[in-house]
């Protein structure tokens, strides 16, 4: 019997696809499609128009673990095309990741990268290594170069919470990308984007070492804070909407969302401290 694929449902009874499913080979969920429903994976047009793009993002070491927080806004061109956009998501139980570059392009990635870990573990019996996600994420990037050649790029960071390490405060790790999928653990924190270089110097002078949740949440939104003040595509806490960063941490208990209630209070203490030294 021809084994040739045609299409989505190709062959009787549908064996197009059954047969990658079912053959022994990668546990790579993205290999699969590549084979068996290329059009799946994530893609964008190339015919120049211009698409919203996703800035800023940070992600710092903590007593607990790790921390990561985006701000909300999307722009295209010289316009805000999303004032509320979401770029943190939680990857899996113990790990987080943001996007920064092509929007649509990164929220796809994003939901094939859950589905890949979560494939692997189904596949394996067991889960890879916080190391290993990291490579997963990095083979990901790298398909996507062709795209980001003609400036379609997408560069996410990578946190998450590592069971092999005894140590808190050691066990949160961070990882950044570049375009062509090069993978680099980064110590203490990190910000990608295009207000990162702002973000980073705040986060310079604020960050310190065994920082507790509620003090590290400060540092990571007085960071974004300052990148909106010099970043025109970075937006700063909208406390007239009710629009505040995403902010996530990982630890040994999981991620967890950090409340917006909660992050209410944090900006207006914020506000508070930058009216009293307006050229702070």
């Amino acid at each position: 019997m021809s084994t040739e694929r045609t299409g989505r449902n190709a062959g009787p009874g549908n064996h197009g696809i059954l047969q990658y499913a079912t053959s022994p080979g990668s546990s790579s969920f993205t290999d699969f499609l590549t084979v068996a429903a290329p059009d799946l994976l994530p893609a964008a047009p190339t015919n120049g128009v211009t698409v919203p793009h996703a800035t800023t993002i940070v992600a710092a070491q903590y007593a607990d673990g790790v921390v990561m927080a985006g701000d909300r806004r999307a722009t295209m061109g010289n316009l805000i095309s999303q004032r509320d956009i979401e770029k943190v998501y939680a990857a899996d139980d113990y790990t987080l990741i943001a996007i920064a570059g092509v929007a649509g392009l990164g929220i796809e990635t994003v939901r094939l990268f859950q589905v890949e870990l979560e494939h692997f573990e189904k596949i394996e019996g067991t889960e890879l290594t916080l190391a290993g996600k990291a490579n997963r994420l990095a083979t990901m990037i790298r398909g996507n170069l062709g795209m980001a050649l003609q400036g379609l790029a997408v560069v996410p960071l990578f946190a998450g919470y590592d069971l092999e390490i005894d140590d808190p405060a050691r066990a949160g790790r961070i990882f950044s990308y570049d375009v062509t999928g090069s993978c680099s653990a980064e110590r203490y924190f990190h910000s990608v984007g295009s207000g990162s270089l702002f973000a980073r110097g705040a986060l310079k002078k604020l960050w310190r070492e065994n920082l507790s949740r509620d003090e590290v949440v400060r540092v990571v939104v007085e960071a974004l804070y300052d990148a909106a003040d010099d970043d025109s595509a970075t937006g700063g806490p909208d406390v007239t909407r009710g629009i505040y960063p995403v902010v996530m941490t990982a630890t040994a208990d999981g991620t967890t969302r950090v409340p917006d209630d909660e992050l209410g209070a944090v900006v207006r203490a914020l506000l508070t401290d930058r009216e009293a030294r307006p050229g702070a």
